[in-house]
């Protein structure tokens, strides 16, 4: 017992003392505002460095920047987006690994790489990544030559899988399942599916009556026959002037409206019956490839302007909200 006693009280000693020596040395430490600084400095770079290989390789955060997700994701929400969910992403907007396995699923709201981006280099493009990425979404300095943020990512929901068509009527979708012969309203298709009710309205089904008059009052005058329109064309246009909707521009269906005007006007020209053609049979999905809308289908920049996005373009995949603080939320039964 007597040795036991001894071990120990030589091991406290031992360790008292060297304590000591610590605290002499750190006091006889000549500490300066110039190392207060660089020990900072080392603090920030270091959280700076595991901020980026988080946002890179597990999680991301994401601002909702524009209404396309009402009612699901409203402006200036912050998500946060899981970013192994459909494969590795090795660097910034770059090559995916391990891929196997990881297809986007039907209904899932996920981020992806806008296809109208204006690259400004790949430099510039991965710099710009890093900053986002590294101040939390605070800061972004990608921006468009109006000075407006430019939007590197979408957040939308994948709606066309591959093998599907899907068409678009007064805001709404309306889809030809793979295997299938016939279009079905996308609410009809969502309820026998068991999907959530995500997509909403932003303007009433009177409102686009006026909008594709405008579209053919459009045509009219690009042909040089403005003065020849048909009276209830102008008489239904002339509705909607300075309605409760003006806010809102579904510029898909006034395309549609103008082409089949055009194509009707000039019946020879194959240039337009192709780009009717377009509209009238649907936006069909290629293998490897999805089709994402936005919730908010009357008012939303999305597939049906770009197309089916590639899925090795899908960044994540938004698993959750965590402001503003009275909404957060998961997000990953939002299917």
């Amino acid at each position: 017992m007597e040795r036991i006693l001894g071990l120990v009280e030589r091991s406290a000693e031992r360790y008292l003392t060297r304590r000591k020596r610590i605290r002499l040395y750190e006091k006889s430490r000549r500490r300066t505002v110039l190392s207060e600084i660089k020990g900072w400095i080392d603090a920030l770079v270091f959280a700076i460095f595991w901020v980026i290989i988080i946002n890179q390789y597990l999680f991301q955060l994401f601002v909702i920047p524009s209404p396309s997700m009402v009612d699901t994701l409203n402006v200036g929400d912050r998500v946060i987006v899981n970013k192994d969910s459909y494969g590795v992403e090795l660097y910034p907007a770059g090559t995916k690994a391990f891929t196997d396995g990881r297809r986007v699923q039907r209904d899932e709201i996920i981020t992806f790489y806008n296809p109208e981006y204006d690259s400004k280099g790949p430099f510039f493009d991965i710099l710009s990544q890093v900053i986002y990425m590294g101040t939390l979404t605070l800061v972004n300095i990608d921006r468009n030559p109006d000075g407006t943020p430019a939007e590197r990512l979408y957040v939308k929901r994948a709606v066309g899988m591959p093998g599907d068509i899907v068409d678009f009527r007064e805001g709404d979708a309306w889809i030809e399942l793979a295997g299938t012969d016939g279009f079905i309203p996308e609410a009809e298709f969502r309820k026998e599916a068991g999907l959530v009710d995500g997509p909403s309205r932003s303007v009433d089904r009177s409102y686009y009556p006026g909008l594709r008059a405008a579209g053919r009052l459009t045509a009219y005058q690009e042909a040089g026959l403005g003065g020849q329109a048909p009276l209830h064309t102008i008489a239904d246009y002339q509705r909607i002037i300075g309605s409760e909707y003006d806010w809102v521009f579904d510029r898909y269906e006034l395309e549609r409206a103008r082409t089949d005007a055009r194509a009707s006007l000039s019946p020879d020209d194959m240039r337009l019956r192709s780009d009717r053609a377009h509209y009238d049979n649907g936006i069909y999905i290629p293998e490897d490839h999805v089709l994402p809308l936005g919730d908010n289908r009357d008012n939303s920049h999305d597939g049906r302007y770009f197309g089916p996005v590639r899925e090795d373009r899908v960044n994540g995949r938004v698993i959750g909200r965590f402001w503003p603080l009275g909404a957060i939320s998961s997000l990953m039964d939002n299917i």
